[in-house]
């Protein structure tokens, strides 16, 4: 808690003093990306209202992990608006299978054709949100399968997937989930295992996104690893552990990691993977605040 004091209390006084619709006009430094409902209390219901509301915060990303279950007309109101406001769209969602093991252990032809069916919709839908990344989580392990011939299926159905993603112009991001406080038998888990899998599919759209609050959970070494697996990441999220809330809350040093970023000239989204440490209006202010604070590098 003394780190998340001694952060916000130079943003917190800016903000007093100037009050906060002004002092938050400035555009952020990296594009953190908010979500539907994270700002609801202070925009109102409304997702369009909150776009706005969170362009006029400075943020220039938004991230919708159920855009491609929208109605194609709101998917379409959502790419105008974030065209007309300079904000980038992220990540949604289009194939996550949390039940199953199908993806590790199927490689028939009639499964094959339900993933580029998939992949067809995840078309339509990003040309109309203005979207190039979609996230994919493969499927549960299978116990009962040798983990090399899984990682093997894995990465062919990878590749009939992108045969659909590449003329699009889309990238499939993997994300690998922590097994320990939320997704326990899931086949992705840590980013070196998705950045071999990347590397044998071998398609500019097949990447990683590091999701660095699950990373920090299930592996550590967040900066060393982004290291080392950085020609295949192509987006970050990123919540505090514990407790899966804004930065500042929690052990990761997010005001280092940003800086890290930014020198390193990263240009892509930072979707902002998490919920509000406290409720309402004064939540969503605190949000914003910390960062500020941690956009401070």
């Amino acid at each position: 808690m003394l780190r998340r004091h001694l952060l916000l209390a130079g943003c917190g006084a800016g903000l007093a003093a100037a009050g906060r619709a002004q002092s938050n006009r400035a555009r952020f430094r990296l594009k953190y990306a908010p979500h539907p409902g994270m700002f609801r209390h202070s925009a109102g219901e409304d997702m369009l209202d909150q776009i706005r509301f969170a362009a006029d915060q400075g943020f220039t990303a938004w991230e919708d992990n159920g855009a491609m279950g929208r109605p194609p007309e709101l998917q379409e109101q959502i790419g105008r608006t974030l065209a007309q406001r300079g904000m980038t769209m992220g990540v949604f969602v289009s194939h996550a299978d949390f039940q199953s093991s199908d993806f590790v252990t199927r490689t028939d032809r009639a499964y094959q054709d339900q993933l580029r069916n998939t992949m067809r919709k995840a078309a339509d839908s990003a040309k109309r949100l203005g979207a190039q990344w979609h996230t994919v989580v493969p499927s549960a392990v299978n116990n009962a399968l040798d983990p090399g011939y899984q990682t093997a299926n894995c990465i062919t159905n990878l590749k009939v997937m992108a045969e659909i993603c590449e003329p699009a112009g889309m990238v499939m991001v993997l994300e690998p989930l922590n097994w320990y406080a939320n997704h326990p038998g899931l086949f992705l888990r840590s980013v070196p295992q998705t950045y071999a899998i990347c590397k044998g599919v071998g398609s500019p759209s097949c990447k990683i996104l590091d999701d660095l609050y699950h990373q920090q959970i299930d592996v550590g070494n967040l900066i060393p690893n982004m290291e080392k697996a950085w020609d295949e990441i192509a987006y970050l999220q990123v919540g505090d552990n514990p407790g899966r809330k804004e930065p500042t809350t929690g052990e990761i040093n997010h005001q280092f990691i940003f800086g890290w970023l930014h020198r390193r000239g990263y240009q892509g989204v930072i979707g902002m993977e998490h919920g509000n440490s406290k409720p309402g209006k004064e939540g969503e202010q605190a949000v914003i605040a910390a960062y500020r604070a941690c956009d401070n590098f």
